[in-house]
């Protein structure tokens, strides 16, 4: 398909009540037709891998064209200069948790990415920081536990952003590390009681957030089973303030 044909389906295909739908997940977009997800990954499945689309459709700046263009997109064909040129225009949660999760977490940038989009002073793209880190914790199977662990002190230097989207996505980053292993889980749940100790209410909120879920998997772990309790790292992972 071409550019152009894709956005007359986009057109065709959207609705109104799915456009006001939009507002109820705090979705913020310029232009949107409306088109649900589970239509857009069939269509993906019928375009297949199309990197020159992919990008070609990016640059529209519709909302639902960005989406497709992060599921048909080819993680091998990605290079850093799409990365910034995307991380730097995401326009709302959603486009960037998409490109995360359905494409940057397959590149081999995406670890460095999680560290560039942390600092970032824009809030959707610091949150796509945290979307490519909950991402890799759940997609690649070969990282050590050491390679997230490393990561714990920028987790918690960030948990004194109170913006919205970038709180939740650090709960979700902190989440899904602490289910990769009992020793992380450890480690999350650690870092997650100091900061359920913060002043800064956001900040409280992801430690209770994340100590909640852990400490529930801790526990059907060990009814399962599994170790009583999560072995401790040797070293802290986690930063004082």
């Amino acid at each position: 398909m071409t550019t152009r044909e894709v956005l007359a389906w986009l057109e065709k295909t959207g609705t109104k009540a799915a456009r006001d739908g939009m507002a109820r997940y705090g979705i913020v977009a310029r232009h949107a037709c409306g088109v649900p997800m589970g239509a857009l990954l069939k269509k993906s499945k019928e375009i297949g891998t199309d990197q020159a689309l992919s990008l070609s459709l990016w640059k529209t700046d519709c909302y639902e064209a960005r989406l497709l263009a992060a599921l048909i997109g080819d993680p091998l064909q990605v290079t850093r200069a799409q990365m910034k040129a995307w991380g730097n225009s995401f326009e709302n949660w959603a486009d960037g948790d998409t490109a995360c999760f359905k494409l940057f977490d397959q590149t081999p940038l995406a670890w460095e990415f999680v560290e560039i989009w942390a600092k970032s002073p824009r809030e959707n793209t610091k949150r796509a920081a945290f979307a490519l880190l909950a991402s890799l914790a759940l997609h690649d199977k070969k990282a050590t536990d050491e390679r997230f662990a490393a990561l714990l002190p920028m987790i918690e230097a960030a948990a004194a952003d109170e913006r919205n989207f970038v709180v939740k996505g650090i709960s979700w980053a902190l989440r899904s590390i602490g289910r990769r292993s009992p020793n992380l889980s450890a480690s999350c749940i650690e870092l997650a009681k100091r900061l359920e100790a913060s002043d800064v209410p956001t900040t409280r909120w992801i430690g209770k957030d994340v100590a909640r879920e852990l400490l529930m998997l801790a526990k059907k772990r060990a009814a399962s089973g599994g170790p009583r309790k999560p072995v401790a790292p040797k070293k802290s992972v986690a930063r004082k303030r």
